[in-house]
């Protein structure tokens, strides 16, 4: 069972990144999928989520018409199209998965709830 988070690169501000989030050994339909970054010297925030059957979207008001997270089940992969970037949003991007039951509507802000993780892509916009 892995994630793999990939796409970052350096980008100018005000351009644009897709980032990909991939999953082998089971399979995404089933489960949420938020998206995570951490800058140097700062704590993991929470971006945006998709849940797992109706494919309800949230975004982080740092991020919000900026972002757009999708996914495409046959490809078992969730994207985060990331426009108008900042240097703000330079950081690591985390993807993170979780299929359970969580007895609160907006536990997909919380790091902690999440079961898989990928390892990180390092997005960079210069100024």
């Amino acid at each position: 069972v892995q994630l793999q988070a990939y796409g970052g690169g350096l980008v100018q501000a005000g351009g644009s990144l897709r980032l990909s989030c991939a999953a082998s050994g089971f399979t995404l339909d089933y489960y949420g999928i938020g998206w995570f970054r951490q800058a140097p010297g700062k704590e993991r925030e929470w971006v945006s989520f998709i849940s797992s059957r109706e494919g309800w979207k949230y975004y982080a008001d740092s991020v919000k018409g900026r972002f757009t997270i999708s996914r495409d089940n046959a490809k078992n992969t969730v994207y985060l199209q990331m426009n108008s970037l900042k240097p703000e949003d330079t950081a690591v991007y985390y993807c993170a998965a979780d299929g359970s039951y969580h007895a609160y509507s907006t536990w997909y802000k919380d790091s902690d709830e999440y079961k898989y993780w990928g390892q990180g892509t390092l997005v960079t916009v210069s100024s």
